[in-house]
């Protein structure tokens, strides 16, 4: 499949199974976000993964938007020693783990999964409960498995904005 198809395939799937995951395609998620770009390559980012029956129990505490899925992955942006553009002292740590999360997105549907960028979560309450997230900016929760039966994308999906209406040319 090219990029592009990929990239149009991939849709926010809200149905999943809880069918165990095979360990290499985790594996092979990872590698493509931790391959990811970020900001003079500092990597200023964690990916935790969210898989014991204890930890899915936290997570839910934080997020109803888990989807049925029995493993998650939450990204997280550590702004120290992240790139700051000296021209305005703008901090890229958010915007390297946004990067490392959509790779992380698209390689879970090149690995035929399902899974949703999770925005709607209490990031106080996750920091609580998992004290190693402490001290980053929690970007994003990705609950994955495979998709149930029933999945489909959302009646919007296909609407996109026409090039004509997102590009300006200078």
């Amino acid at each position: 499949m090219s990029f592009l198809e990929l990239a149009k395939a991939r849709y926010s799937c809200r149905r999943l199974t809880d069918k165990a995951i095979e360990p290499e395609k985790i594996e092979r998620i990872l590698q493509a976000a931790i391959a990811a770009p970020t900001a003079k390559n500092l990597q200023r980012y964690t990916i935790w993964a969210v898989k014991s029956p204890d930890a899915l129990d936290k997570l839910k505490q934080t997020t109803n938007y888990t989807f049925g899925a029995a493993f998650a992955f939450v990204i997280g942006a550590k702004k120290d020693g992240a790139f700051d553009r000296p021209f305005d002292n703008k901090n890229f740590a958010e915007i390297d783990a946004a990067i490392v999360a959509t790779h992380l997105m698209l390689a879970v549907q090149d690995e035929g999964l399902g899974t949703t960028w999770v925005g709607y979560f209490d990031a106080p309450k996750l920091r609580e409960l998992f004290p190693q997230m402490q001290d980053y900016e929690l970007i994003a929760v990705f609950p994955i498995g495979y998709p149930a039966d029933d999945a489909k994308p959302n009646v919007r999906h296909e609407e996109r904005r026409l090039p004509a209406e997102v590009v300006v040319e200078l």
